[in-house]
């Protein structure tokens, strides 16, 4: 028998059932209870779709109701003692901890290692103190066993969450270990004692470059907590983990997983010598992307492994399916030869189903199944579209002058301000205004053929005419239009891309209830005709005060798509580079002086191993310059990036050599300015005044003392003032609020100055 799981689930629904319940639990819609019934339903259905699939067991532990590394907080009762929670969380606690309250701002985010997925942050000091909370994770094994369901547990393990938690400067936050291994020990024997088959501990950090005293604890907290739990597997997932096998091979767990999506070759470091008293789960299916597997190739690769582990071969997704769509059986508009291509999370499961049953029964018993997939790859290859003579042709034309601007950063930022005549202390937002009700409803009606182009037209208008009266009232120096007109920073994009295909439910969890639908990028990319320009001229004819265009940048383009994988991601990025640099153009030729390329992801694309770093920063600061290069002196582009750690790539950042950068920075109270001071970084900088991933409307004294610590480390000169990010997702009367303080904290600042 060969033993096939996964390794999570997504947990929002195929039609995002949990962020309706959770947005409407946040506006008393919808009561605790309401909340949790739909919580249950849906693990329900997920735990009925892994049988069917003839998985070995359910996976328990995997749903979260903002996230699963936050859940580990509250299971363990580690929230931090400044929301004053006296070591418990119930479920209220949890909320106020990652969406803030009005006395303590939420808790940090960070993208989870290299995905668009953010979790929350830990904190850890001196203080902090750890207890079993028996209301989280039990209650839900308890209703997968009352399902009759054999089940895996699955949960954080002890030295990834002590990794990704925050800390004093100076605090060694493995000195916490000793405290934290009986709390998970208690859990284990809890467990194994409720007759759990599995208890699967997550350790991706493995996949880092870990300091030697972390690599040493793995034993102790593993042998620790192995001593008296069900049999454990230790995943690590997201890159190669070969330069520890001698570890691993040696840790007192009944199973490892490896990613051999991501890392291919590091099996050969494991397979020859496996010990003879433990499983190997290799992650065969992408669990990162929506393509169809090659069944094929994967069997070549498990048909040797077989042979060597027996029974002890376990198959598995890549990691965790939180990363990909839910259903694909619900998309009714895709082309069909396009969805041919493809496997969400539930076709991910029925090719697991195929690949057990090939190595259990033989391949002839599912032959049908692995003819269909090998004309839907065969098909792909073949199609047109994924090979553009013109774009493969441009691409290969660039030369290193496309990638310069024509003067230093010194000459053009005293040309812009020749132009741009701005004050100390510019103010100005991201880019997007709330997405009101009334803006959706127009959208969806013209796509759906109720409302006719030139109604629709007419009903963006009005918005952008709303959102540039409000900034002028509030007194924002630089405006931006507000993009009414757009679903998503990306998929708004890629709509009026050549190569690119949408779906209407490939929905994936961003942070929280935050879910974003990224787009497909299936071929070779080229703009066929302008994007944005016609909204942003529209713009600046309402006001006297200097507009700002916004496009998302090529790397945002590439890291927040599905993109294909049959061509390197530095040569898609090239492509989107130039039909972007395209609409840079025409957006300074249509008479818009500043144009924002937003790159919030050019830390999340960085290999997570640092021999790595240097040839995917080359070619990813290359892109970013090739589309931003086109523009005369006087054009000031900026960029913007959020929720990332950029003191490590400072150089690299620098060398983006964008006018202006705007960086979230208020959840971390300016901390990440520190690093940007030390580098000396040349260029103008905007570090975000306040949170807007949270609803609160923060205290002027709060903004002051953050301006204050800005202004302490970038000359005045050069900084300037903004949110932390877009404000799509918040409304108008806290947008409205928080602009007004923001602009009063500004001026006040620039008074002082004079």
């Amino acid at each position: 028998m060969s033993h096939a799981h996964i390794l999570g689930f997504p947990r929002i629904g195929a039609r995002r059932e949990l962020k309706t319940a959770v947005e409407a639990h946040w506006k008393g819609q919808l009561d605790e209870a309401g909340l949790r019934a739909v919580g249950r339903e849906l693990r329900g259905r997920h735990w009925a779709l892994q049988q069917a699939a003839g998985l070995d067991c359910v996976t328990v532990g995997d749903f979260a109701f903002y996230d699963h590394l936050h859940n580990a907080t509250a299971l363990f009762s580690a929230g931090p003692a400044r929301f004053g929670l006296g070591g418990h969380m119930d479920l209220a606690d949890y909320f106020a901890m990652a969406r803030g309250t009005p006395e303590q701002p939420a808790l940090a985010m960070k993208k989870w290692f290299d995905t668009n997925y953010h979790y929350l942050v830990p904190e850890v000091d001196a203080g902090t103190r750890f207890r079993l909370n028996r209301d989280w994770l039990l209650p839900e094994l308890q209703g997968a066993q009352a399902a009759g369901y054999r089940a895996k547990v699955v949960l954080p393990g002890p030295l990834t969450w002590l990794w990704l938690a925050s800390a004093p400067a100076g605090f060694d936050k493995l000195s916490l270990l000793p405290a934290l291994l009986p709390v998970y020990a208690e859990l284990a024997a809890e467990l194994r004692a409720l007759g759990v088959a599995w208890l699967q501990l997550d350790e991706p950090i493995l996949s880092l470059d870990l300091p030697e005293e972390w690599l040493a604890a793995f034993p102790r907290a593993h042998a620790a907590i192995a001593a008296v739990a069900p049999p454990v597997l230790l995943a690590t997932y997201f890159g190669s983990v070969a330069v520890h096998a001698a570890l691993l091979k040696a840790l007192p767990v009944a199973a490892l997983h490896l990613d051999l999506v991501r890392a291919p070759r590091q099996l050969e470091a494991f397979l020859p010598d496996w010990p003879q008293d433990k499983a190997l789960s290799l992650g065969v299916i992408d669990g990162r992307n929506l393509w169809r597997t090659d069944l094929a190739r994967v069997l070549a690769l498990l048909h040797p492994a077989r042979a060597l582990l027996g029974e002890r071969l376990w198959i598995a997704p890549s990691c965790s399916l939180l990363h990909v769509p839910t259903d694909l059986s619900l998309e009714e508009k895709l082309d069909p030869a396009l969805k041919s291509w493809m496997a969400f999370a539930v076709q991910k499961l029925d090719e697991l189903s195929v690949l057990k049953r090939a190595l259990e029964q033989g391949e002839p018993a599912v032959w049908r199944e692995l003819q269909a997939a090998a004309q839907a790859i065969q098909s792909r290859r073949k199609a047109p579209s994924t090979h553009v003579a013109a774009v493969r042709a441009r691409v290969a034309a660039l030369k290193p002058e496309d990638a310069e601007r024509a003067a230093p950063f010194a000459q053009r930022i005293a040309a812009q301000q020749a132009v741009l005549n701005l004050p100390k202390l510019p103010t100005t937002t991201i880019g997007s205004f709330p997405q009101t009700a009334e803006i959706r409803a127009a959208r969806a009606a013209f796509k759906a053929g109720r409302l006719g182009e030139d109604q629709y037209i007419a009903a963006m208008q009005a918005e952008i005419r709303h959102a540039v009266e409000k900034q002028e009232r509030l007194g924002l120096d630089v405006l931006v239009h507000g993009e009414a007109e757009r679903n998503d920073m990306v998929e708004y994009f890629g709509e009026q891309l050549d190569g690119y295909a949408f779906t209407q439910f490939g929905w994936v969890q961003s942070y929280g209830s935050r879910c974003v639908k990224p787009p497909v990028i299936y071929g070779d990319v080229s703009r066929p005709a302008p994007m944005t320009v016609e909204w942003s001229r529209y713009a600046q004819t309402l006001t006297d005060k200097p507009m700002k265009g916004m496009l998302s940048g090529p790397l945002t383009m590439l890291f927040w798509s599905f993109v294909r994988d049959d061509l390197p991601k530095q040569e898609v990025a090239l492509q989107l580079a130039l039909a972007l640099r395209d609409e840079v153009v025409d957006l300074e030729t249509a008479g818009i002086k500043l144009i924002q390329i937003d790159e919030p992801t050019i830390r999340e694309g960085l290999p997570l191993k640092k021999a790595e770093w240097p040839a995917y920063l080359d070619w990813a600061v290359r892109a970013f310059r090739i589309t931003a290069a086109g523009v005369r002196n006087q054009t000031q582009i900026h960029t913007h990036m959020c929720y990332s750690e950029f003191n490590d790539i400072l150089p690299s950042i620098a060398a983006l050599d964008a006018d202006v950068i705007t960086i979230e920075t208020s959840r971390a109270r300016m901390k990440l300015l520190e690093g940007f001071a030390e580098f000396r970084y040349p260029n103008d900088i905007g570090p975000g005044l306040y949170d807007i991933h949270s609803p609160r409307v923060p205290a002027q004294a709060e903004m002051q003392e953050l301006l204050q610590r800005a202004l302490k480390v970038v000359p005045a000169e050069r900084l300037w003032v903004n949110p932390d990010c877009g404000l799509k997702t918040r409304g108008w009367p806290e947008t409205e609020a928080a602009l007004k303080i923001m602009v009063a904290t500004a001026r006040e600042a620039r008074a002082a100055l004079n």
